[in-house]
């Protein structure tokens, strides 16, 4: 890797030294303004390599039609720091609740990891603003640790009208609008999400498949915020995974949102 690739995204030589060549640099103005905050919380700005990775993560999405779907979200990876890794790229910042998380659970890499008993965020985003059958959730887990069962992202556990992506006894699964429990097709680490735009299914993808689930819809759940890493509602269910990334949005393509964020965790883990 090059000396430029190793500066910072803002440096004065980010884009290359005179006579020795260039690089390219992020240029999606709202991945800057991204990238400026998270800069703010670090105390330094990320690699020009990691802020690329960014910039083509908002380009991607924008062009695919999914961006603008994204109504809470996070990049848990990339950033230097925890507060930095927990700067939104839409939405409100989550809250690390009672400071639980601390700088050792994060990795730049791979991304944040619960620690199974008392760790979890609160997303500070209420999806029951959303329409009944007008939403979509996702995370990318490099692990999903060793506790049996345990949420991931959730709003209303098996309440009526609950959404979620959660491990039932090492099998994952997810609730969409409903309290019926569904696993998805696969449950390979990366990528998983669910998305609904019918009142009558939802489909469910988890690494590249994909499934329609026939659960007729229910009234939102909207007792509290959408939580990571434990159950938004008693009794608690916290998750020891490691995540990398995690939505709340109105309903979206699953494969093109999945398509620019392989992308995106791979790219930071190259350049880093």
């Amino acid at each position: 890797m090059s000396l430029a690739a190793k500066l910072p995204y803002d440096h004065p030589y980010a884009g290359g030294f005179s006579g020795i060549g260039s690089q390219p640099l992020p240029t999606d103005a709202d991945a800057l303004d991204y990238l400026s905050r998270v800069k703010a919380a670090d105390g330094a700005g990320v690699e020009v390599g990691v802020a690329t990775a960014v910039s083509a993560f908002f380009r991607d999405t924008k062009a695919a039609g999914v961006f603008d779907a994204l109504k809470a979200c996070c990049i848990l990876a990339g950033a230097r720091t925890l507060a930095g890794a927990l700067v939104p790229v839409v939405g409100d910042a989550p809250t690390n609740v009672a400071d639980g998380f601390v700088e050792g659970d994060y990795s730049r890499t791979s991304g944040l990891t619960g620690d199974g008993a008392t760790t979890y965020l609160d997303t500070n985003f209420d999806a029951s603003t959303l329409g009944q059958d007008d939403i979509s959730m996702s995370i990318w887990a490099e692990s999903f640790g060793t506790v049996g069962s345990q949420s991931l992202i959730d709003q209303g556990r098996a309440n009526s009208g609950a959404s979620g992506i959660f491990v039932n006894i090492n099998t994952v699964a997810s609730r969409c609008r409903s309290s019926a429990n569904n696993a998805f097709p696969s449950t390979s680490v990366g990528f998983s999400g669910i998305s609904r735009s019918l009142s009558t299914s939802y489909e469910q993808r988890n690494e590249a498949t994909s499934a329609t689930r026939t659960v007729a819809s229910q009234a939102p759940y909207s007792a509290g915020n959408v939580t990571l890493f434990n159950f938004s509602v008693a009794p608690n269910l916290y998750s020891d995974a490691r995540l990398a990334f995690w939505h709340v949005g109105t309903a979206i393509d699953l494969e093109d949102l999945e398509t620019a964020v392989s992308n995106l965790i791979t790219a930071i883990g190259e350049a880093l």
